[in-house]
Formats: structure tokens, sequence, C-alpha cells
């Protein structure tokens, strides 16, 4: 096999995967751009917001958990990452204070045992409706971060592709100088 056939033979392959990456790439600023729209559309329908600087609701929480909601302080949760906060830091101290540090599960199997006492069936209620709502900020959390990572691999892929494609006519630029180069000592 001469050199050209086999520069065409490459090239043409790297052509192929260059556009197999380019439609990657295109696939997956729709999934981000998808996902992270709905993420911040669900979440703006709950109007949830986070407490006001200096606010009790802020000042109440542990040190740490007051760093990590103060820096959203007064803003509406709208994305993945405020998701988190508000569930991690807001909400499950809230949890924890009322169940006395006990699981839903644990109080919820204390409450059956004594189903008429109604400070526990009230406090069973108030951590699962707390737990549910976690849940579902962690997972538009989860959710925002799959729209990032597809964001990344996105760029990656656009990348990948735009190189493979450069190189792809380099190398059929190559292959017509080798067919020329070739003709040419005949």
């Amino acid at each position: 096999m001469n050199r050209s056939t086999l520069d065409k033979l490459i090239s043409s392959t790297g052509l192929i995967i260059a556009v197999a990456s380019l439609a990657a790439s295109a696939t997956l600023f729709y999934a981000h751009n998808f996902v992270h729209t709905q993420v911040v559309s669900q979440l703006s329908e709950q109007k949830i917001t986070f407490p006001q600087a200096g606010s009790a609701g802020l000042t109440a929480l542990p040190s740490a958990d007051q760093t990590a909601v103060g820096k959203y302080a007064g803003q509406q949760v709208l994305t993945g990452a405020q998701a988190e906060v508000f569930a991690d830091h807001y909400i499950n101290v809230h949890i924890q204070k009322i169940g006395a540090g006990k699981t839903y599960a644990e109080l919820s199997a204390a409450a059956q045992k004594d189903p008429t006492n109604a400070a526990l069936n009230g406090q069973v209620q108030i951590i699962f409706r707390g737990e549910t709502l976690r849940g579902l900020l962690l997972n538009a959390y989860a959710f925002d971060t799959m729209a990032t990572v597809a964001n990344y691999a996105a760029y990656g892929t656009l990348v990948a592709g735009a190189v493979l494609f450069v190189l792809a006519i380099l190398g059929f630029s190559h292959a017509g100088r080798a067919q020329k180069s070739v003709s040419r000592k005949r």
C-alpha cells in the first residue's frame, strides 16, 4: 500500500470520528441546556427563598451552616448548587433539631408503637415533609450536576472533533502531495 492510500484511509477514519464527535458535542450541549433549564424552571415555580442576611432564620443555624446558607442570603433557590445548600444546610439542620437527631424511620417506628401520642405523630409528619422536600431538592442538585458534566463533555468533544477535523484535512492534503511525489518519480 502506498503512502497516499494510507493517508487517505487514516484521514477518512479521522474525518468520520470528527463528524461523530461534533454530533456528540451538539447532543451534549442540548442535554445540558434541557436538563439545566428544567431544573431552573421547576425550582423557580417552588419560590423557595434563603433567609435574609442577619435574620433569625440564618443566625439560628450552626456556624458552618450559616456560612454555607449565608452565601445565598435572600436569594431564590434556582440552581442545583443552591438546592443542595438549602437541603443540606438549612432543611437538614431543622429536621435534626425537630427529630432530636432521629431519622424519619426511627420516629415513624416509635409512633407506630405509640399511636395515641399526638406530639410524636405530629413530629413524624413534619419530619416526613422535610425529608421529602430535602430529597426533591437533592434530586434537582443531582440533575443539575449531570447537566454540568454534560456541558464539560460537550466542550471536550467539540474540541476533539475540531482537532480531528483539522488533522483529517491535513492528512488529505498530505495524501495529495504524496500522490504527486509518486507520480513524478515514475
